[in-house]
């Protein structure tokens, strides 16, 4: 895998995951199951293509955020 997300993508993806995944827990959005699973599961894939400098979707659309 070639990386395609550069670092102020990473960072934002980062914090969005984080976000995410914490909005939940942190309202009564636990009490709608369905938005808590969305919410989580999205945050997840933030925060992975964040840890591995890699987007399908990028990959897919041809874009690259980062410098080689």
């Amino acid at each position: 895998m070639i990386s395609n997300v550069g670092n102020i993508d990473r960072i934002a993806r980062f914090i969005l995951g984080l976000v995410l995944v914490a909005l939940p827990f942190a309202t009564n959005m636990v009490q709608s199951m369905p938005a808590t699973v969305i919410s989580v599961v999205v945050g997840l894939v933030m925060l992975g293509t964040a840890a591995t400098k890699f987007c399908l979707l990028y990959r897919v659309l041809g874009i690259q955020t980062c410098k080689l």
